[in-house]
């Protein structure tokens, strides 16, 4: 039997098990939280939410399946150039249907037919698979990382701008990530430096000049409204309790040992307390030990990121998991950070433990990439393990000769 799930759950072991201890995490924490939610959408069955949850991690587990034993790695490669032209294909539809007024209001999906889903999800990943190529290609001479710095600080540009109309977390957070990508690629300092006050110039400007901006274009306003309640205070709490306030105090209830499983109170009062805020939840029924235990698998996922990088042999590759790896990590520090108070609301959802949909999928491929390069990098080192052969002459034959 261990033969058997070795051959088919190929790649690092250790991620394995992180994502099965926090697919059942999410189980438990999904079906507590989303009681509210299943009398408000779901007519009452709380058990609703859960199956849903059930389905997409079990089809998250599949294209994993299917990524690590079917699809080489270097299929990424070759099509990484088709999906970020394709990425910002479905971003300018979005914002195409958002200003006629179709769809949802805020642009953030995009619905095809039955298929609902987020076009930054898709080009989060496609921007860094190609990335991942460009820097993979550019790395002998200065003037190679010129260029690469060039190619992509104009996908950047572009999938960050038309993400950031919509969804200003989300955007912040793929531009952290290609940037870190970059320091790591030796990309010259001075670049991004330059681009890095180029950004905090932008966003000091869209914060003062966010009453000139009409909500129709961007969300300014939003914007500006979160920085200032981190920064001051939230001018609502005089009012009732915000959702930031409730996530203080299932966090302040949770205390060390937690209230126990099911026994979350505060989950009946906030509107996203199964996606932006679950890990309060967590830490209220279960108390600070299991919420360090959640952000220590993380860590962990975060060491064999580096240690599946280290081995590999290209460059591509390297990349790929560099970048997949701190996307996911990041997104997961934020939605902690968020939780805890330390950041302004955002709107990230817990990697591989919120509610999802489609964006579960998403948050699949790219485990399922990390995974594949892992299993790649094991069959690379058993063929370096197995002996040269060396066609020796039949002594005999040579002495009848």
């Amino acid at each position: 039997m261990e033969i058997t799930l070795g051959k088919i759950f190929r790649g690092d072991r250790v991620i394995w098990i992180i994502l099965l201890l926090l697919s059942l995490l999410s189980l438990l924490i999904v079906y507590s939280s989303t009681g509210a939610l299943a009398y408000r959408q779901a007519s009452g069955n709380t058990v609703y939410y859960l199956v849903r949850q059930l389905f997409f991690l079990a089809a998250g587990f599949g294209l994993m399946l299917l990524m690590v034993n079917v699809i080489p790695v270097k299929i990424y490669s070759m099509v990484a150039n088709y999906l970020v032209y394709f990425s910002i294909g479905l971003l300018l539809l979005a914002v195409a249907f958002r200003f006629a007024g179709i769809g949802e209001g805020s642009g953030r999906t995009l619905g095809l037919g039955p298929i609902s889903f987020q076009p930054a999800e898709i080009a989060k990943i496609s921007l860094i698979i190609y990335t991942a190529k460009i820097l993979g290609k550019k790395q002998k001479t200065k003037g190679d990382l010129f260029k690469a710095f060039k190619r992509i600080i104009l996908y950047t540009i572009v999938i960050c701008g038309l993400i950031f109309l919509s969804d200003f977390s989300t955007s912040a957070l793929l531009f952290a990530t290609i940037m870190a990508m970059m320091f790591i690629g030796r990309i010259p300092l001075k670049y991004l430096a330059l681009v890095i006050a180029t950004g905090v110039a932008l966003i000091v400007l869209i914060y003062y000049g966010a009453d000139l901006i009409p909500d129709s274009v961007s969300r300014a306003h939003t914007i500006k409204g979160r920085i200032e309640r981190f920064i001051h205070g939230d001018p609502n709490s005089e009012k009732g309790i915000t959702q930031a306030d409730y996530a203080k105090l299932a966090i302040y209830e949770g205390g060390i040992f937690g209230k126990g499983p099911g026994h979350s109170d505060v989950s009946n009062y906030m509107a996203a307390a199964y996606s932006d805020f679950i890990f309060a939840i967590i830490v209220e029924e279960y108390g600070l030990i299991l919420g360090a235990g959640v952000m220590f698998l993380y860590l962990i996922f975060l060491f064999r990121g580096v240690v599946i990088v280290r081995r590999s042999t290209r460059t591509f590759p390297a990349f790929l998991v560099t970048g997949l790896t701190l996307l996911l990590v990041f997104q997961a520090m934020i939605n902690i950070g968020v939780s805890s108070g330390a950041l302004p609301v955002t709107g990230q959802p817990l990697p591989w433990v919120s509610l999802g949909g489609t964006s579960l999928l998403f948050t699949s491929i790219a485990f399922g990439c990390i995974l594949s390069v892992s299993h790649q990098n094991q069959v690379n080192r058993e063929v370096q393990k197995q002996p040269v052969q060396v066609n020796v002459p039949d002594e005999d034959v040579e002495m009848e000769k």
